[in-house]
C-alpha cells in the first residue's frame, strides 16, 4: 500500500503493524482496510499527540447505528490489536477490554434438503445477463454455484479464482488465499470441469491466464455483494424463505460436509479415519473444526448417530466448535 492512504500521526506506526503482520504470513487484507477506517477516525478527531486514551478508545468501540454487533466486535478487534501494537513498541495506548459487545446469538446452520437444492439450481439456470454491468452472468451463475456447493470451497476462495488457477486436465483448483494461509488444491467433479473449460472459450477467448475465471467484467472479480444479492434473488425464485438469518451462502459449504459424511456412511466408511480428508479439502487448521461437520450431521441423521455413538459414545457430545468462518 502507499503511504499516502494514511494520514493520521500513527501513519508510520500502521504501515509498520501492516509489514510486520504479513511477514508472520498473514495477508492482513482486511485488517488493513479497519486500519485506514481507524487512520480517518483519528484524523477527524484531531490526534496530534502519539498517545491513545480511554475517551478517544471508548468512542471509536461504541456501537453504530447502522452496524451488525458482529461488525462492531470487528472494528474493536482491530483496534485492540493495534493498540497492543503501540503499547509493545512503547506508545501509551488504551487496550480496549473484552465482553465491550453483547454475546452473539448462535447461528444453526441450515442445511439444505434434496429440493431445496433442486429448486435453488433451477433457479440459478435461469439467470439472465445484463450488458453493460452483468454480461456474463448467464454464463457463470450456474457453474459458479455448483462447484460451490459440491466442493466445499469458501465464497471467496471461487470467486477469486484465476484462469491460472484451474488444472483443467487434472480437474482440480488451487486455492492460494485461504482463510489459515495455506494452499490446496480441490478437486471438482469432471462434469464441472468441462463446464469450467466450456466458460473458458466462451468468454475468456483474449483472456490471460492471470483473469479471473468467474470474472463480473473483465480485470473485475464479482465481489461478495454480487454474489449476495443474486443469491437472495435465487432463494425468493426457489421459494427459499430467508429469516434474515439465514439460510446463508456459507450453508452450501455447511450442507456438502453433511452430505459427505452422509455417503460415507452409507458406504460403510470408517468417519473417523476419513475426517483427515474432508480436513484437508476444506482447508481447515484444527480437527475440531473438521469434528463440528460429524455433530451436525449426526444430528440432522440419527441413524448415524446411533452407529457412530457405538464406536465412540464421547465424540458427538464432545465435538463443540465456535464457529466464526468469514467468506
Amino acid at each position: 500500500m502507499d503511504k499516502e492512504i494514511y494520514n493520521s500521526i500513527f501513519q508510520e506506526e500502521i504501515h509498520d503493524l501492516i509489514a510486520l503482520k504479513r511477514a508472520l504470513g498473514f495477508s492482513y487484507r482486511a485488517e488493513a482496510g479497519s486500519l485506514r477506517r481507524i487512520d480517518t477516525f483519528l484524523c477527524e478527531n484531531n490526534l496530534s499527540e502519539k498517545r491513545i486514551s480511554k475517551e478517544l478508545c471508548d468512542l471509536w468501540c461504541r456501537k453504530r447505528t447502522y452496524e451488525t454487533v458482529t461488525n462492531q466486535a470487528s472494528r474493536i478487534s482491530v483496534m485492540r490489536v493495534f493498540c497492543r501494537y503501540l503499547n509493545d513498541i512503547g506508545i501509551p495506548a488504551y487496550i480496549p477490554p473484552k465482553g465491550i459487545t453483547r454475546k452473539r446469538s448462535r447461528y444453526d446452520a441450515h442445511i439444505y434438503t434434496d429440493e431445496e437444492l433442486q429448486s435453488f439450481f433451477d433457479a440459478v439456470d435461469k439467470s439472465q445477463s445484463v450488458p453493460d454491468s452483468c454480461p456474463y452472468r448467464a454464463d457463470v451463475m450456474p457453474v459458479f454455484f455448483r462447484i460451490l456447493y459440491t466442493s466445499g470451497m469458501r465464497v471467496s476462495e471461487l470467486r477469486l479464482a484465476r484462469i491460472r488457477d484451474i488444472n483443467f486436465g487434472e480437474g482440480y483448483i488451487t486455492v492460494h488465499e485461504a482463510k489459515n494461509h495455506k494452499e490446496r488444491y480441490v478437486p471438482i467433479h469432471p462434469l464441472l470441469m468441462d463446464k469450467c473449460k466450456e466458460l473458458k472459450e466462451k468468454i475468456h477467448v483474449h483472456s490471460s491466464d492471470d483473469e479471473y475465471l468467474f470474472m463480473l467484467l473483465p480485470g473485475r472479480p464479482m465481489t461478495l455483494g454480487n454474489v449476495y444479492k443474486n443469491f437472495r434473488r435465487y432463494l425468493e425464485q426457489a421459494g427459499i424463505s430467508h429469516t434474515g438469518k439465514g439460510p446463508r451462502i456459507h450453508d452450501f459449504r455447511h450442507t456438502y460436509c453433511v452430505n459427505l459424511l452422509r455417503k460415507w456412511s452409507d458406504e460403510g466408511k470408517d468417519l473417523i479415519a476419513y475426517l483427515p480428508y474432508m480436513r484437508t479439502m476444506l482447508g481447515h487448521e484444527s480437527f475440531e473444526e473438521t469434528a463440528y461437520y460429524l455433530k451436525l450431521t449426526a444430528e440432522r441423521f440419527p441413524y448415524i448417530k446411533e452407529r457412530m455413538m457405538e464406536s465412540f459414545p464421547d465424540l458427538i457430545r464432545e465435538a463443540v466448535i465456535n464457529e466464526h468462518e468469514f467468506y
